[in-house]
């Protein structure tokens, strides 16, 4: 999941779920706890973080880590990361004290609602960025395995629009980067089409989905899992 985006999560009593890596062959995931109500992490408290060490090295997106919140009668909040292939398991325990005060929910609920639609533009730009960057990673893994199988001229077709892809992603232009990426698609495409003997293409097209961070399902970005603890 990103490190820089956050998603708004309303917990009451317990909460679970999954994330992976970011990254090929990472071995361990930073877990930071967030309270408040913006869409970015660095808008919001930082209440605590730790870390999950001991992943066993896979590709990105492999690995399942299971993030667990859960907060008891007494507002005391314990959020625990757990590698479902090792069992390993870390956890952190906040009690309310280390929280926000009412008047300080108050300023925030204020800000997220004045900053309503730039968080809202900020996020858009994060997820796109997200979903080029796992576009690239499916398109450039596809491209290894089938190089030799294609020709030359499909290759280097495909080598352009990727790189393309990533130099766009540089800008704040969200319909430059979709249309970069959909170049990029239509070019991996192709492979289907020669494997297939020409025919229609095959199931080459990389898309992919976005989650700050990176990953809950290949992300972004950086390999953290955030949380916001949302008071009403």
């Amino acid at each position: 999941m990103s490190d820089s985006s956050v998603g708004l999560l309303l917990f009451w009593l317990c909460s679970l779920q999954v994330f992976s890596t970011a990254a090929d062959n990472q071995t361990q995931v930073g877990i930071r706890v967030l309270q408040g109500e913006r869409e970015m992490a660095t808008d919001n408290k930082l209440l605590g973080e730790f870390d999950l060490v001991g992943i066993p090295p896979a590709p990105r997106g492999l690995p399942q880590i299971e993030v667990t919140f859960d907060i008891d009668a007494n507002g005391i909040v314990t959020v625990s990361a757990k590698d479902k292939a090792t069992a390993k398991e870390q956890q952190i325990t906040i009690r309310s004290s280390g929280g926000l005060s009412e008047s300080e929910i108050e300023k925030m609920v204020r800000e997220a609602e004045l900053h309503s639609q730039k968080d809202q533009e900020r996020k858009a730009l994060i997820d796109i960025r997200n979903t080029a960057d796992t576009t690239i990673y499916s398109i450039e893994k596809s491209l290894g395995e089938y190089r030799d199988k294609i020709p030359a001229e499909v290759a280097t077709e495909i080598e352009t629009a990727v790189a393309d892809l990533r130099a766009e992603m540089a800008s704040d232009d969200i319909e430059k980067i979709k249309s970069k990426m959909e170049v990029a698609n239509k070019a991996v495409s192709k492979i289907g089409e020669h494997m297939s003997g020409g025919g229609a293409a095959g199931g080459g097209a990389a898309g992919g989905g976005s989650q700050e961070g990176g990953s809950q399902g290949g992300g972004d970005q950086a390999p953290e899992a955030e949380y916001e603890e949302v008071k009403k």
